[in-house]
């Protein structure tokens, strides 16, 4: 009977032990590089129409079309990416455009049609408002991932739980934000920010996740102001990405004049 017992403790045995590998969580350092390259980087480069409907405390609504172009200089690296409007009328042929480095402050350009204005955003602005839209400057290419401390506060059976403090707060408006992170794929499910006051004061979540060419996809998210009651919806649409972008779109000589890949 001692012998049938130890034989069945044996295979016991190696089965927790099995379970323990395959569930404890990578490190954090290469979670925090997973979800950054399964957010930004899907294919060595992109295209999404977008759909956006600003909505503000008293529930009036406005509505922006435009085309986002990306490129990738190296997979998690340097990026280049282009924004060009078509409506409404008065936001028409603006052109937003964004070089993102890793080692150092981004490069932002805003093209004015109104006033045929090529204006540099300035680092300090990245955290306003994008074209009046509860989203910021910095969300179209994401927050550098070394600007920040992380650390894993929580799993769960579908997601990791992430705290993420800025290394420089003076540069930003909020103290600290928690992110959760499909632990399928990597994708980042939603960010909820805490101002300077201990605060929750702005959610940005991802309402619909689709597989395009084999890569995990937003083409729907929400941004929520909890302080002045107002929201974003961003919808995206045509989706496709290794599209064979030329380098030179993404040169201040094409904020004047868009090139076909983003007026098509």
């Amino acid at each position: 009977m001692k012998t049938r017992f130890l034989t069945l403790l044996i295979p016991l045995a190696l089965l927790l032990l099995s379970t323990t590998a395959v569930s404890a969580a990578p490190p954090v350092e290469e979670i925090v590089d997973k979800a950054n390259k399964a957010s930004y980087y899907a294919g060595n480069d992109g295209k999404s129409d977008v759909t956006m409907t600003i909505t503000d405390a008293q529930e009036r609504t406005r509505n922006r079309e435009f085309v986002i172009l990306r490129l990738d200089a190296t997979d998690g690296g340097d990026q280049k990416f282009y924004v060009y409007f078509k409506k409404p009328s008065d936001v028409r042929k603006t052109v937003f455009m964004v070089h993102k480095f890793i080692d150092k402050d981004d490069d932002r350009w805003m093209y004015l049609p109104a006033l045929d204005l090529v204006k540099r955003i300035a680092a300090s602005d990245k955290r306003t408002s994008f074209m009046g839209s509860h989203f910021f400057y910095e969300d179209v290419s994401g927050r550098t991932v070394t600007e920040d401390n992380h650390e894993l506060i929580d799993e769960t059976d579908k997601f990791f739980v992430l705290k993420n403090t800025p290394k420089s707060p003076d540069t930003v408006e909020f103290a600290s934000y928690t992110l959760w992170i499909d632990k399928t794929n990597f994708l980042p499910v939603k960010a909820e920010y805490i101002n300077k006051a201990g605060q929750k004061y702005r959610v940005v979540e991802a309402l619909e996740t689709k597989d395009i060419q084999g890569h995990p996809t937003v083409t729907k998210s929400r941004v929520e102001d909890l302080e002045s009651g107002g929201n974003t919806v961003t919808e995206f649409h045509d989706v496709a990405y290794d599209i064979g972008l030329d380098d030179s779109i993404f040169t201040e000589r094409y904020l004047r004049r868009p090139p076909r890949e983003a007026r098509r």
